[in-house]
């Protein structure tokens, strides 16, 4: 994962440029002209109000739905029009702000699905049989399993991940994003509903992260620990994005603390 992450990390440059992205549902305007640039090998944090438009930029970065209008730049590729299948495959991979694990499959089963480059996965894989893929599901079960290692949750591989608690939940999807090996992980509230502990496991794992060259874009209430993991921060009202800096910038702006940082 840090090779990889290095490799794929071009100092100077912002890793994703989205300039005057639209998204309109209706007469709602869900997000109205947001422009951000999101730093290479670093945790940017994007926060505001509930219903500041967050997920909705998120959903948009990440293809699940489209901008009504905008441009979205990854890694100096225009990807505006790219379906989410083919920027994920580029290494633009989110979470869900509620847990999606496959309630019937186990934890280790729930990684794999996520895997990409199987050639078992294909109608020509399958028909070859298992001496053509066989190598594939070793090592993809080899990643999954130093994940689920990593994560504390190798004693759980066999478990069904319908039976998790809602931190292991998380983490299962974290896992899961990280499968893919991508080169910005869009996290939506990542500690949102989580055990103390299990918070502090992820603030954990999420600075290991990025020190191995990952970047981070991620929608969080938790403020405390916005200030402890993001370089900087994008503070969003009513669709617009109304500041950015750090978190010691951000409170001395009198329209973001009326709008967020109140207390």
């Amino acid at each position: 994962m840090a090779a990889a992450a290095e490799a794929l990390v071009t100092p100077g440059r912002p890793m994703l440029v989205a300039s005057d992205i639209h998204r309109h549902f209706e007469g709602l305007h869900a997000v109205d002209g947001v422009s951000i640039d999101v730093p290479s090998g670093q945790i940017t944090g994007l926060i505001g109000p509930n219903g500041a438009g967050k997920s909705t930029l998120l959903a948009v970065l990440a293809g699940t739905l489209p901008a009504s209008s905008g441009t979205i730049v990854f890694d100096g590729e225009d990807i505006t029009s790219s379906p989410a299948y083919r920027r994920a495959r580029r290494g633009l991979v989110r979470t869900f702000q509620l847990p999606s694990e496959f309630a019937r499959l186990t934890v280790l089963e729930n990684l794999l699905v996520a895997a990409p480059k199987h050639r078992g996965d294909s109608l020509f894989g399958a028909l070859m049989g298992k001496g053509y893929w066989i190598d594939d599901e070793r090592r993809l079960v080899h990643q999954a399993r130093a994940l689920l290692d990593r994560f504390g949750m190798s004693a759980q591989e066999s478990d069904y991940a319908g039976t998790m608690s809602g931190g292991q939940k998380r983490l299962i999807e974290i896992m899961r994003a990280l499968m893919l090996q991508p080169r910005l992980l869009l996290l939506d509230e990542p500690m949102s509903g989580v055990h103390p502990k299990i918070v502090l496991e992820i603030q954990h794992y999420l600075q290991d992260l990025r020190a191995e060259g990952l970047t981070i874009l991620m929608v969080e209430h938790e403020l405390h620990m916005v200030e402890r993991l993001c370089d900087s921060v994008v503070v969003m009202a009513q669709g617009k994005v109304i500041g950015s800096g750090t978190m010691a910038t951000l409170r001395r702006q009198r329209e973001i603390v009326d709008a967020y940082l109140v207390g």
